[in-house]
């Protein structure tokens, strides 16, 4: 049977923990290697990644680039502007051919109902980079950096400030699968989904929903933000105005935990969802976040591929 990794909610609690574990031992044990060196044990040796990107990206491109690369495979960047798939072919047909070209693909689109188009189609693995419905790899690497520096992840409140986007709403599958506490602090205009919420709350999660963005912060372990305005979004400037009391800025990080950590899954606007002050201070860990997405497309890979 296919493994695919398309959502957080579609993936055992034991899988998911073990693509942790096996992120933070690879990344110890690429210790004084090259970037470009292939692994002592290349996993994937001889695998092709296709990777298509209806949505421009560094993150997940590189990483994804990197990580196939190091396992002892290769990509191959498709956006479907170079495709037939940007010219009426449907998913359905890309996802049959492709399967029949390279050993897996992973798609950053922006309807999900594309990537479960391609899930449905293809007899390869097929892993979610990003869709409008949720991002679970961003999650993972966020979750494999707390990991490394707070432990025990369900003994820890998160709290998320702003848009209650997909991002946030990967956070809401998570939480029952790890145990955390999960505080959103959204304004009414850019509320989190609701049958996300209900999904997680029905599942056993601790969720708190909230406007006051003090609130939401209140004692976390961790507070995380995220750009006001993605990638599609035509009203900029009401999400300006309407996200401006989130901001995450000292003042709001002083009503976290004493040792409270920030996250942001990047790219970042200094000035808009989050001051420098706090970005590029002592209490943040976007850039460990950040290389941590590589190990973590590692793992995602070697699990499609029963190799964890």
């Amino acid at each position: 049977m296919t493994k695919n990794f398309t959502d957080i909610t579609d993936i055992t609690t034991v899988d998911l923990q073990a693509i942790i574990a096996d992120a933070i031992s690879m990344k110890a044990a690429r210790a004084g290697l090259s970037k470009g060196a292939i692994d002592p044990d290349p996993a994937l040796s001889g695998i092709m990644l296709a990777m298509i990107f209806e949505k421009s990206s560094t993150r997940t491109r590189i990483s994804f680039d990197m990580a196939i690369r190091q396992l002892g495979g290769s990509s191959m960047v498709l956006s479907t502007n170079d495709m037939q798939l940007g010219r009426g072919e449907s998913v359905a047909d890309t996802a049959l051919v492709l399967s029949r070209y390279v050993d897996a693909i992973m798609i950053r689109c922006n309807a999900h109902e594309t990537l479960l188009e391609l899930t449905n189609n293809a007899d390869i693995p097929v892993i979610n980079g990003l869709t409008d419905r949720s991002h679970p790899c961003q999650i993972l690497a966020d979750l494999m950096t707390l990991r490394e520096h707070k432990g025990d992840l369900s003994r820890l409140k998160l709290a998320w400030v702003g848009d209650g986007n997909n991002v946030a709403s990967s956070f809401l599958h998570a939480a029952p699968k790890f145990g955390f506490a999960l505080s959103l602090g959204c304004p009414d205009k850019f509320a989190a989904n609701e049958d996300d919420i209900g999904y997680a709350i029905n599942a056993g999660a601790e969720i708190t929903v909230t406007t006051d963005p003090k609130e939401a912060v209140l004692g976390a372990d961790v507070v995380i933000a995220d750009t006001f305005v993605s990638m599609g979004d035509v009203d900029a400037k009401q999400r300006l105005q309407v996200l401006a009391p989130y901001q995450v800025d000292a003042e709001l990080m002083a009503g976290a935990a004493d040792d409270a950590v920030f996250l942001h899954c990047l790219p970042a606007h200094r000035g808009e969802e989050v001051t420098a002050e706090v970005i590029d201070g002592s209490q943040s860990l976007v850039f460990d976040e950040a290389e941590n997405r590589l190990h973590v497309q590692k793992a995602i890979l070697k699990y499609c591929f029963d190799k964890i």
